[in-house]
């Protein structure tokens, strides 16, 4: 696993920027990205992938210890569809 502040340093250390500084922009960038899913909006990166999000109905569920019906609400979540530079990045050709 690879923490925000760990991806921070490496970009840091690699553009030679402060790092403070790098942390700033980092965080303005989910901040926007974060932001703009709120609003329904659909992000694409070309090469590296999509956000949107989805909305799943509301249904009823069951309790597998009680075998007691439960309501679930509607609610929204983000799908991520990889672009094709992080396709050929995970699945190199043979």
């Amino acid at each position: 696993n690879i923490t925000k502040q760990e991806l921070v340093n490496r970009i840091s250390q690699t553009h030679k920027i402060r790092a403070q500084t790098t942390k700033v922009v980092v965080q303005a960038f989910l901040d926007e990205i974060i932001n703009e899913l709120a609003k329904g909006n659909r992000l694409e990166f070309r090469e590296f992938g999509v956000f949107e999000t989805r909305t799943r109905e509301a249904r009823e569920a069951q309790n597998p210890k009680t075998l007691e019906k439960v309501h679930v609400p509607a609610k929204r979540s983000v799908k991520f569809k990889m672009g094709r530079m992080m396709k050929q990045k995970l699945n190199p050709p043979e």
